[in-house]
């Protein structure tokens, strides 16, 4: 394989779009009896927190979600907790041993996923599965798009009108930094364009998100004409004045669009830069921690 042909972020996130236009999204309509525990890695858990922004409920990743079920041990004992959702896009990795404990104490188990035949599917009480397309590993753009689509109902093909009417500002490729200041109600987007920046670009590129209410707590103290400050609507604030780049967003609009946009973004600052994501992936996949309980590495492009 030639890792110079792998697509970028955005050129990834066009094909999620163009293969969600004609697909019949779920509708997520789940009923809850109590509070539930949302749990899930990376991504899968900001996506939880976009799905369940509306409800009461608990939130876990990987690194808490044991010590979470010990202090709630008396809500879960008392029936008040009796369901733990867990939402894995591959059902491998960290999602088995998850249920496996959300089973140990007694909560009723639903994985929301993208592989119906994985690991986790097969101990989990209930299984919604979401429809996905083959992406280089760790993008996970159409698995959690998916998902959020499912909740907001939001038009796929709407959404790519908006982005392809999208002019980027000028020497927008010649910055050092980037910036991402979003309305307060997506806030839980922000920690999604952080871990993006990781999985992309590590310690060679500065890329931050904020919402404009955390944005407000000294994130600008140090404004430089090297980084390029992008918000979803007006910005009276943050970064140097010829340095802000502001997209005028729709009357309405929701989560989905906000994830396309910023992926979008990210996609075009990845092509504007050196590949180091494709200079580093297949060492990854192959050195890299491997899943919980699996032997075989992980494949460079997720079926």
């Amino acid at each position: 394989m030639n890792l110079r042909n792998l697509p970028n972020l955005d050129q990834s996130l066009l094909s999620a779009l163009d293969f969600f236009k004609d697909k019949d999204l779920p509708k997520l309509n789940i009923t809850l009896s109590g509070l539930p525990i949302i749990v899930g890695s990376g991504n899968a858990i900001n996506t939880g927190k976009i799905l369940f922004s509306n409800k009461p409920a608990i939130f876990a990743n990987e690194s808490n979600f044991l010590s979470k079920l010990r202090i709630y041990q008396s809500l879960i004992k008392n029936k008040v907790i009796d369901e733990a959702i867990i939402i894995s896009a591959s059902g491998e990795k960290d999602a088995t041993w998850e249920i496996k404990e959300a089973k140990k104490n007694k909560l009723k188990t639903t994985l929301l996923t993208c592989s119906p035949n994985s690991s986790a599917a097969e101990l989990a009480d209930w299984v919604i599965v979401y429809k996905k397309i083959a992406e280089p590993q760790t993008y996970n753009i159409s698995t959690y798009l998916g998902m959020i689509l499912s909740k907001t109902q939001e038009k796929p093909k709407e959404i790519e009108k908006f982005i392809k009417k999208l002019a980027l500002k000028k020497n927008f490729n010649n910055y050092k930094a980037y910036a991402f200041i979003l309305p307060d109600e997506f806030a839980s987007i922000t920690p999604m364009l952080n871990i993006k920046r990781h999985e992309l670009f590590g310690p060679n590129l500065s890329l931050r998100a904020f919402s404009f209410g955390e944005a407000r707590h000294a994130k600008f103290v140090m404004p430089s004409e090297k980084e390029l400050v992008i918000s979803l609507g007006k910005n009276k604030f943050f970064g140097l004045p010829r340095h802000r780049y502001e997209i005028n967003m729709p009357k309405k609009y929701n989560a989905g669009l906000v994830m396309a946009l910023t992926y979008y973004l990210i996609g075009k600052i990845q092509e504007s830069k050196p590949p180091y994501y494709k200079r580093n992936i297949a060492k990854y996949c192959q050195e890299g921690p491997l899943a919980y309980g699996k032997k075989k590495p992980f494949d460079i492009i997720v079926d």
